[in-house]
């Protein structure tokens, strides 16, 4: 039987996975990575931590996968799956980073991106690269550190620096520094690539001085990009198989390929450290009137791919801030309980809009508000405010591309599928499905972020014949089914745009 090494680089953890041919997990290693916040609004990684922590935790998954008695040469391919927008710029000659990676969180580029904004660039930035102007974007990043980091600008000039999201750091090392290039699904998330043409565009690069010689080439999600180095995974047991990297895609639409969604029409909610919803346009990068993003899907040949996007900047973070800032919980796993000791939240609305709002509002100063609140007002009404503020934000998202589909001619999305840590939370589950009036849908493997990566490197290397083979693995392990009437549910979200108003007006 095939197996398949899954890279997982996160936000908050590396995750490595070992899964076989049937998309079942056989191994699996994970290790959290530090946030540096040097300023208010700037979050950083160290680029040297997200390669270490990657690089050690794929070989804790093999050691693993060698324990249990498996040939580690029924190992075919490698597949890398990144979060995206995070911006790394290094030397091309020693491999040394030339500053910290600034991560998509981070907010330092909001007056750039806003002078932007007065000049009039919006639509030509959204028709080329299909996004919004925001700080979000690798684009502001990049230029940023070209221009504040002591020598970068001018080694760039000369053609010795190289830029690229996390995928291409990884693939980087990972190959010894031999292969330099990134996916469609990376590349069309940095504010520099348009989606129609499949290039970097030059408009956009002279409009933030940017030397292209930076810029890494761009392949299909599902590509033979290269072969791992030997001794590149350090620990790792000595029977490994020298191993082809088949298959790069940006988070979100890898855990939209992992869910099946190859066609257009079918969505899906990762529920991570933020939420992030993608449905599938097919061929055609559909505008939104409706303040969601288009993107480049997941390609696996050489059609062209696109979905529509919707990003809540902060989902699962909200309960590591009750954790962690307000200390309401000890552990992320007490959340459920904690929010289940009460009926309901008793009138309490949580904005979690630490760092503004994404999609569908991308308000930039919003800030987080916590609204309602009595003197019968709990630490639990809180905690449950908490979680049902990750539901009615992706229930936003959810109401948007409904109104861009009827507007395209075409229907309605049905069902949604979801992924993700949080997705394993049935309070929550249950809840999203009340608001959206549609069934919530959880497959049995969960970890469809991973398992995208894995598919795409499948097909690369002949372990899959095509997507129908793929399509055909996809189980769902617990369908929720809406109980609230439609009446209610839209009383509901009445209340949260309201306590969305309260947290935009500054």
């Amino acid at each position: 039987m095939a197996l398949i090494l899954a890279l997982d680089q996160g936000t908050s953890s590396s995750r490595s996975i070992v899964f076989d041919e049937q998309g079942q997990i056989l191994a699996s290693a994970q290790q959290e990575i530090r946030q540096h916040y040097p300023q208010p609004g700037w979050v950083e990684h160290d680029p040297l931590e997200l390669w270490g922590s990657q690089r050690d935790t794929a070989a804790a998954a093999l050691t693993q996968l060698a324990a249990q008695g498996r040939d580690l040469r029924e190992l075919r391919a490698i597949g890398i799956t990144n979060q995206r927008e995070t911006t790394v710029l290094w030397r091309r000659d020693t491999g040394q980073p030339m500053a910290r990676a600034i991560v998509w969180q981070d907010r330092r580029t909001e007056p750039q991106c806003a002078q932007w904004r007065e000049q009039g660039l919006a639509d030509t930035i959204r028709n080329k690269t299909g996004l919004v102007i925001d700080p979000y974007f690798s684009g502001s990043k990049l230029q940023w550190l070209l221009d504040n980091v002591d020598g970068a600008r001018a080694a760039a000039e000369r053609g010795e620096l190289a830029f690229g999201t996390v995928d291409c750091w990884l693939l980087w090392n990972l190959t010894g520094g031999r292969v330099h290039a990134t996916d469609v699904s990376n590349a069309s998330r940095t504010m520099l690539f348009n989606i129609h043409t499949n290039d970097w565009d030059e408009e956009l690069l002279t409009l933030m001085n940017i030397p292209r010689s930076v810029l890494p080439q761009v392949k299909p999600s599902s590509h033979l990009y290269g072969e791992a180095a030997p001794g590149v995974w350090g620990s790792a047991p000595a029977s490994l198989p020298t191993l082809p990297v088949g298959g790069i895609a940006g988070d979100q639409q890898s855990a939209l390929f992992g869910q099946a969604g190859f066609e257009a029409g079918l969505a899906k909610n990762t529920y991570g450290t933020g939420c992030f919803m993608l449905v599938h346009t097919g061929e055609a990068a559909q505008p939104s009137a409706n303040g969601l993003l288009t993107t480049s899907a997941a390609q696996f040949n050489a059609q062209k791919a696109y979905a529509l996007e919707g990003s809540v900047f902060i989902g699962g973070a909200v309960v590591q801030w009750l954790r962690d800032g307000l200390q309401a919980i000890k552990a992320a796993s007490e959340v459920q309980a904690l929010a289940e000791s009460v009926p309901d939240a008793g009138g309490v609305m949580f904005v979690p809009a630490f760092t503004g709002l994404g999609a569908p509002y991308w308000n930039s100063d919003a800030r987080g508000a916590i609204v309602g609140l009595t003197r019968g007002s709990t630490v639990a009404h809180i905690a449950r405010a908490a979680l049902e503020s990750i539901a009615f934000q992706s229930a936003a998202l959810l109401q948007a591309m409904s109104r861009d589909a009827v507007a395209a001619g075409a229907r309605p999305v049905s069902e949604l599928r979801v992924d993700g840590g949080a997705c394993v939370n049935n309070l929550l589950m249950q809840f999203q499905a009340d608001l959206l009036g549609i069934p919530v849908v959880r497959p049995k493997v969960v970890e469809t972020t991973a398992l995208g990566a894995a598919y795409l490197a499948g097909l690369a290397t002949g372990v899959y014949a095509d997507t129908q083979a793929i399509a055909r693995l996809w189980q769902a392990e617990r369908t929720f089914y809406p109980t609230l009437s439609s009446d209610r549910a839209q009383a509901l979200m009445g209340n949260w745009e309201h306590a969305v108003r309260q947290a935009s007006a500054r």
